[in-house]
This record gives structure tokens, sequence and C-alpha cells, in this order.
């Protein structure tokens, strides 16, 4: 009996030792080494992230908080930090974190530590009295050089930028031009992309220019912002929205004058850009999705933006998706030489939301617009895939 406990735990330490990090969600393990069904049985520790949520994060300064809880049906024995250069056969520096005494299956750890330039990564290991071992990691990329290499990760980012104030039929609006010129900007000096502004445009002049940009050749990891700013209408026969461009006609039964919603899906979903980001300032806006076009007037609910992911796991995945400044509804042009609302709030976290990591998610960006008055509506359409996001990289 003690020989066949002694080769069970020589394998334990050699499935801990192998650095393999288990996640099942029933976090029990039964090992069975014995003709008389002995069974060993524990439980898993739990690892759950708060602060840095992603598995690479790219910093601009080394100051970061460490927030993680850890979570176990077997009481906790021990949890220790390991960090470490990426590379380095060094085992590096080890900090054990107290267990408090009334509390040894629920832990909450934070902590704040200071890294140097480069990169380092950080190991979690949780261990329960039963020797079971857990481990997580993070790598942290510090320093300019590091956001350097984030922005230069062999791809690009174009911003194509539509901003009408001035048509032919319809009431003269103040803030769209100001609105897409001040955004691309900021897309262009903060995150380092090649922006288009397009002023006034007649529906043809959009569609060509969508067509111009349907024909660019794109890598894996390029990215396609897309803003419209002006008026915007709803047709409750035709249970669609419309952008309203130059040119279009109050007197339009049939809208052929406007630029459908359907069509802009469609051409927009059919670009070859592997991610794509739709944002419209305009009335209406979120009858882009067919789901709020048939919701009722009064319906000003909006679906939640996806968990933040880091660069490259981002990118996997092909991404169509859309932020509007309303849903069915009229929305505010704002003070003249102010921005509209909407613009306003996704101008601020253009200029401030990108945080120490130096990357605005959708995530983030979501929680600056959605205080406002008039509910913004974000979502996806046509090809996007699940897991799929699109991340402004302070260049």
């Amino acid at each position: 009996m003690k020989s066949r406990y002694f080769i069970l735990l020589c394998l334990l330490a050699a499935t801990c030792a192998c650095g393999q990090s288990f996640q099942s969600k029933s976090n029990t393990i039964t090992l069975d080494y014995s003709s008389k069904n002995l069974t060993y049985n524990s439980t898993l520790p739990r690892i759950d992230w708060v602060s840095p949520e992603n598995e690479t994060v790219f910093m601009k300064e080394g100051r970061i908080q460490l927030k993680f809880t850890v979570n176990s049906k077997t009481p906790i024995k021990s949890i220790k930090l390991f960090l470490s250069e990426r590379g380095s056969s060094d085992a590096g520096k080890s900090v054990n974190i107290p267990i408090p005494d009334e509390s040894k299956l629920f832990i909450n750890v934070e902590k704040g530590i200071f890294l140097i330039d480069g990169v380092s990564v950080l190991t979690i290991i949780v261990e329960n009295r039963d020797g079971i071992q857990t481990a997580s990691k993070r790598e942290l990329h510090v320093g300019n050089t590091a956001l350097a290499d984030a922005s230069k990760m062999g791809r690009k980012d174009y911003a194509l930028i539509f901003s009408t104030d001035n048509y032919d039929s319809w009431q003269t609006l103040a803030n769209p031009i100001y609105d897409g010129r001040t955004i691309a900007n900021n897309l262009q000096k903060i995150y380092g992309f090649n922006t288009e502004v397009i002023e006034n445009a007649t529906q043809s002049q959009i569609l060509d220019k969508l067509r111009e940009y349907a024909e660019k050749k794109y890598g894996d990891l390029d990215q396609l912002f897309v803003f419209f700013a002006g008026h915007g209408f709803y047709d409750e026969t035709f249970k669609e929205g419309f952008v309203v461009t130059r040119e279009s006609l109050p007197d339009d039964p049939g809208r052929n004058s406007y630029l459908r919603h359907s069509v802009l899906r469609s051409t927009i979903n059919n670009n070859p850009c592997p991610h794509v980001f739709l944002v419209m300032d305009v009335c209406f806006g979120g009858s882009f999705d067919e789901s709020v076009a048939a919701r009722s007037m009064e319906d000003d609910t909006y679906k939640p933006s996806s968990q933040s992911e880091i660069i490259i796991r981002k990118l996997k995945f092909k991404t169509r998706k859309y932020l509007t400044s309303g849903g069915k509804e009229y929305v505010s042009d704002g003070i003249p030489g102010r921005h509209s609302p909407f613009a306003r709030q996704l101008i601020e976290a253009l200029e401030k939301g990108m945080g120490n990591d130096g990357i605005l998610t959708l995530n983030e960006l979501m929680t600056y617009v959605e205080t406002l008055k008039i509910a913004p509506q974000f979502g996806k359409f046509g090809n996007d895939q699940l897991g799929s996001d699109f991340v402004f990289v302070i260049k």
C-alpha cells in the first residue's frame, strides 16, 4: 500500500512539473491505482484573473495592480507569485501570498508590482493541502518598445469617414464635419490609422469610395473603421433605415435617392478586410441591425459588447461590429462647435480610453458611450465570428 501511494505522489508531482493547467468545470480529479479500488480524490484550485485580464499585456509604464481570485473546494495551502524574464533560465523572483486563517477556500488577492522595461512572465501557482497545483501565467510587455511592437505587428489600420452637414434638400447640421475631422485626427495621431475623410458626398460617391476600399489588399490583422455622421431616416412602410446623402429628396416614395441600410450592410460585410468596425452617428442608425428595425419605436435596448481579448486573439476571427448613436429614434446633432453628444463621448474614448496598456478595446469604448441619455446600439452583423473584436492600439 505504501509503495502504491508513493507511486501516486510521484505521478502527481510529474503532472505538475509538466506545467499543465487544469481548467475543467468539475474541478475534480479521481485517480485509481489499486486493484482494491483505492481512489484518490482532490479538487483543483481555480485562478480567475481580474487584472490583467489578457494573457499578453502591452504597457507603457511598469507599474501594475494585480488582482485575481482563487477558489477551491479543498483548503488552499499556498499561493506563490513567480516573476521572470521571458526566455531566461533563471527562476526569477518569488513571493508568497499570505492566506487568511478564516478563509482558505476563497481568496481575493490584490498586489501592486513594478516591472522594468522588457518582457516579463508572471506565474501564479496555487497548491491545496493535498498537494494538487494549478498554474496560470501572464506575459507583460513594458515600455515604449513594447508598445511599438504592438502597433507594428505586420498590420495596417484604415479609417474611412463620411461626414455630411450640407444637404440639397435637408436641414443643414452643425457638427458632422467637425466631428469627422476630429475623429480622423485622433485616429491618425494617436493610433496611426491611415485616414480618409469624405465630406458632403452623394450616394454614388459613397458607394464608389466603399468599392475602392473593397478592392484593397488586406492582411490577416488589418482593420477598417467606417464612420458615418449626418442625417438618418427610417421608413415605416419599408421597415428599413437609410443614410441621408447630400442629394436625398424628402419627396421620394421609393427612397431611391437614399442609401439603404441593407445595401450598406451587404457592401461592408463583403469587404475583404478581416476586421471591420462601423460607427454611425445618424438618426435611426440602430435600424442598421434588422432586429432593431423590427422593434417598436419605444424599445431602446442594445446588445452588450463582448469580452476583450489581446490583439492577436482578437484578430484571429473575422470581425463585423457596429456602433450607432441611437436605436430607432432621432438623435441630437448637439451645439454648434461642441460635437454631437455621441461624437463627444467617442472622441473622449479615443483620447483617454487606451489606459495603461495602450490599447482601446470595444468593451472599453462602450463604457464611454453607454452612459448617454439616448442609449447607443452595439452589435454584430454579417459574417462576424464569435470571439472577434476590433482594437485601437496607440502608436
